[in-house]
């Protein structure tokens, strides 16, 4: 059978007009003689108003039964859009992350899908022409709700995509694909027709909104060809796929940048074998995401060690740390939340030299120093004072004339 996969957000389902939007869009394939699996997002807004119910009831409340809690938002808005497919007459069924099953391990509010149930699907989709599948969540071995974190329908979507083996995940959202950069802003910003796996991960990976890192993650993983469009337009959106020889002639697809950041510095550390070892073990023990890490040269055994993490982390890794002074050896412990990331990312950056020197000449031309620097094959990353993060986006967008489409040569 041929199946497609279509995931719709929360901003997408809101209400019933919405909805019924998105029943055209499935109509689509389903006339197409395709079985269709929709994955659904909690209705806009849902998700916070029940967390926020859960501190009212708690102020420290238990991750699995906010878990429980906060998957009925998925619930609500699958059992409401099955009934207006029934009611024109669609073979359809509503179905929960347990009943797939999606199988996942027990991080509540952020687990990982684990197996999902292949044969259970097909048997269903034999029985229905549409599913209609709850995002979000899932259940551990224990069959106890999960959910898998912000952003978590998207993969969902394209975990069940791998899964089946569908044709196409379609993920419908409220802007019209992937832009070069954020067009709230950069007015110059343009929609790609194409991005590669590996430079949707690094513009994921740096905070653009549109796809959820793990997704991409699993897209790649499973070979999954991933279109990116707008539930509210019929125009082409963004293909998300691997790499060809023409998207290897790009120098620089996207800008991308992430104000979530601190930088967090130990100052004056013992510089010894196992130190490293010992400030980022319980950090990741922690599931606290460290990023760039710059280290000093040794000076009379001592150095200076910096690296970036998420702001809602910076309290837990400073009391982590803290708490390693003395068995660590160091004197100081300095934070700075007032900081972000920009990122010039693309794939043909593997074959070309002098990106790093335009990017930097044209932060410097515009008096923005660096603080940090970090680069992979297809990225250079700066960490920037926050108050510099527009113009930086803007420049280095203007820099590279990603305006006129992707530029093929340093």
């Amino acid at each position: 059978m041929n199946i497609v996969v279509q995931k719709f957000g929360g901003t997408s389902v809101r209400n019933l007009e919405c909805q019924r939007q998105v029943m055209q869009k499935v109509l689509r394939p389903y006339r197409e003689g395709n079985k269709v699996i929709v994955v659904l997002s909690a209705m806009s807004g849902e998700t916070n108003r029940l967390l926020a119910l859960a501190r009212e009831w708690s102020a420290n409340p238990d991750p699995a039964e906010a878990d429980s809690l906060v998957s009925t938002g998925e619930q609500i808005s699958c059992a409401l859009f099955a009934m207006l497919l029934k009611q024109q007459g669609i073979s359809c069924r509503s179905v929960l992350g347990f009943q797939a099953p999606i199988m996942t391990d027990c991080a509540y509010g952020k687990a990982r899908i684990m197996n999902i149930d292949e044969t259970r699907i097909r048997a269903m989709l034999n029985e229905y022409d549409v599913l209609v599948m709850a995002g979000f969540q899932g259940c551990d071995d224990g069959q106890r709700i999960t959910t898998l974190g912000r952003g978590g329908s998207d993969t969902s979507a394209v975990a069940l995509a791998a899964a089946i083996k569908a044709d196409v995940c379609e993920i419908y959202t409220d802007v019209p694909g992937v832009f070069t950069t954020d067009p709230n802003m950069c007015t110059d910003a343009r929609k790609m027709d194409s991005i590669t796996y590996d430079e949707m991960l690094e513009m994921a990976s740096m905070g653009a909104k549109v796809l959820q890192i793990r997704s991409v993650e699993f897209a790649k993983k499973y070979n999954v060809t991933v279109h990116v469009r707008s539930t509210f337009s019929d125009e082409p959106g963004t293909v998300v796929t691997k790499e060809d020889a023409t998207m290897e002639a790009a120098l620089v697809s996207g800008i991308a940048y992430d104000k979530d950041q601190a930088r967090i510095t130990l100052i004056n550390l013992h510089d010894k074998p196992g130190v490293s070892a010992q400030i980022f073990t319980p950090l990741a023990e922690q599931r606290i995401l460290v990023d760039m890490i710059v280290q000093n040269p040794s000076k009379n055994g001592k150095t200076d060690m910096t690296f970036t993490v998420p702001r809602a982390d910076v309290d837990q890794t400073l009391k982590t740390l803290d708490s390693l002074r003395y068995e660590v050896g160091f004197d100081e412990l300095d934070s700075n939340l007032n900081v972000s990331k920009v990122s010039i990312i693309g794939v043909g950056m593997r074959n070309h030299s002098g990106v790093a020197s335009r990017a930097f000449r044209a932060l410097a031309d515009e008096n923005i120093n660096i603080l940090m620097i970090s680069t992979s094959e297809i990225k250079i990353t700066c960490l920037i004072d926050d108050k510099y993060t527009e113009l930086a986006v803007r420049t280095l967008h203007k820099a590279f004339e990603l305006e006129n489409g992707p530029l093929g040569k340093a």
